[in-house]
C-alpha cells in the first residue's frame, strides 16, 4: 500500500511541476503515473550508486552537487517515460527541486502504514500539577 501512496504522491509531483515550470511537459496522466513510479525506481536504485560515485564532487561542492544529481534523475526518467519530456538543464534543476519539495510536504502527512496522520500538538505535554520539586 505504501508503494502506491508513495507513486501517487510522485505522480501529483510531478503533474503539479509540468503546470508550474516551463520546459516540463507531461502529455497525460497515465504518463504522469508512469513517470512517478519510474522516478521513484531510480531514485531507489540509481540515485544511491551517483551518489557514491560522486561523492568527491559533493563533497567538494559541499552537497551543492546533490542538486545536479536530482536534476539528472528527473531527465532520467523523462528519457524512460514516453508523455514525460524535460527539455534543458535549468527546467531539470527547477523541476528537480520542487518535486522534491511538493513530495517531501506530502509525504510528511502520510504515515509509513499509509495512513494519513494528523498532528495535534508539538512537543511533551506540560503536567497539570506542574514542575516536579527538586529534593
Amino acid at each position: 500500500m505504501w508503494l502506491v501512496i508513495r507513486v501517487l504522491i510522485n505522480a501529483f509531483a510531478i503533474y503539479l511541476v509540468a503546470e508550474i515550470v516551463p520546459g516540463i511537459t507531461v502529455a497525460s496522466v497515465q504518463a504522469a503515473l508512469g513517470a512517478g513510479l519510474v522516478l521513484g525506481l531510480i531514485n531507489a536504485v540509481v540515485r544511491p550508486i551517483l551518489i557514491l560515485l560522486t561523492l568527491p564532487f559533493t563533497l567538494l561542492t559541499l552537497g551543492l552537487f546533490l542538486f545536479v544529481l536530482n536534476a539528472f534523475c528527473l531527465w532520467l526518467t523523462a528519457e524512460v517515460v514516453k508523455g514525460f519530456e524535460v527539455h534543458g538543464f535549468w527546467a531539470a534543476i527547477f523541476g528537480s527541486l520542487l518535486v522534491s519539495l511538493v513530495s517531501w510536504t506530502l509525504s510528511a502527512f502520510v504515515s509509513d502504514r499509509g495512513r494519513i496522520v494528523v498532528i495535534t500538538r508539538v512537543g511533551r505535554a506540560a503536567s497539570p500539577a506542574g514542575p516536579p520539586e527538586l529534593p
